[in-house]
């Protein structure tokens, strides 16, 4: 079982205030985003003279404070303290939107070094080659198609759990897909990778000519963010959703395995990753999902 218990600040209060002070329903997800927004914070005031975008990171980073003050008041009922549960993951989008004022164009990046690894390793590019080497309409859609449910992958467990009305198996899901991501988003910051969407001249058109693929492609067109590529955050937060999911429900968590296997092979067919963001993201996903799920962490 989950501890309810409260973050406790040491500081010397009157006996009176001492009560609400200790109650402050700081939780390890807060605490987790707090110290990832401090360290963006810094590389944003770092890049801003060269980046000028930085500086509205600074607002939103203090915006954080404020909407983290209002969503741990007390007496929230129950509408809010779902939202107060789910509330990381709606921050998911803003969070993955700075990666690209942060690593804007012209900084650079690893991507030499990454083919290089992959060429050790592989004897080749497989991102650029597997899909020429095998080609096939209908795995292209399969894939594509997989590459999207990142997306229910994400977000479906925590909803039902929340439906269910088990805001501690939300609160574990949410931490652990939330480590997950900033771990990734750290890598993107300090060692930026364009990847093959970046690097590669795109598939060719009967390859991408299917629904999924041209929604993905879309996707991406609109919502990229330059640098986002090592590790696979897709591969490593499906796989940390699964492990986390299958915690609160075996069935949830094997019918999640189909889609997570499908996108984790998919992103490098589909020539949206290195195979070395690939296995970078498995590592990191069976790292967190599996260390958090397994040991009695407190949230």
């Amino acid at each position: 079982m989950v501890s309810e218990g409260r973050v406790a600040v040491a500081v010397d209060v009157a006996p009176q205030d001492s009560r609400r002070i200790r109650g402050t329903p700081l939780r390890a997800v807060d605490l987790l985003l707090l110290g990832y927004l401090g360290v963006v914070s810094v590389v944003a005031a770092i890049r801003a003279p060269s980046q000028p975008a930085c500086w509205w990171l600074l607002l939103a980073h203090a915006l954080f404070v404020v909407l983290l003050f209002l969503i741990t008041r007390p007496g929230l009922g129950p509408v809010g303290r779902t939202i107060r549960e789910l509330y990381p993951l709606f921050l998911l989008p803003g969070l993955y939107s700075e990666l690209d004022i942060l690593n804007a164009p012209g900084l650079p990046v690893h991507d030499a070094l990454v083919r290089h690894w992959e060429l050790l390793v592989f004897g080749g590019q497989i991102s650029r080659d597997w899909w020429q080497a095998a080609p096939s309409a209908f795995w292209s859609t399969v894939f594509h198609a997989a590459y999207l449910s990142y997306y229910l992958i994400l977000s479906a467990p925590a909803l039902y759990l929340a439906w269910k009305g088990d805001l501690a198996a939300v609160r574990r899901f949410v931490l652990i897909v939330m480590a997950t991501f900033i771990i990734c988003y750290l890598c993107f910051i300090f060692f930026p990778v364009a990847g093959p969407y970046y690097e590669f001249p795109r598939p060719s058109a009967w390859f991408i000519g299917n629904l999924p693929a041209r929604l993905a492609y879309e996707a991406l067109a609109t919502g990229s963010s330059y640098g986002a590529a090592f590790p696979s955050s897709h591969v490593a937060a499906a796989l940390a959703a699964t492990l986390a999911a299958m915690r609160a429900s075996r069935r949830l968590g094997l019918i999640l395995l189909i889609p997570t296997a499908l996108l984790t092979i998919g992103v490098v067919y589909c020539q949206m990753h290195y195979a070395i963001d690939a296995i970078a993201g498995t590592v990191v996903g069976l790292a967190i999902g599996y260390q958090l799920s397994a040991i009695g962490y407190r949230t």
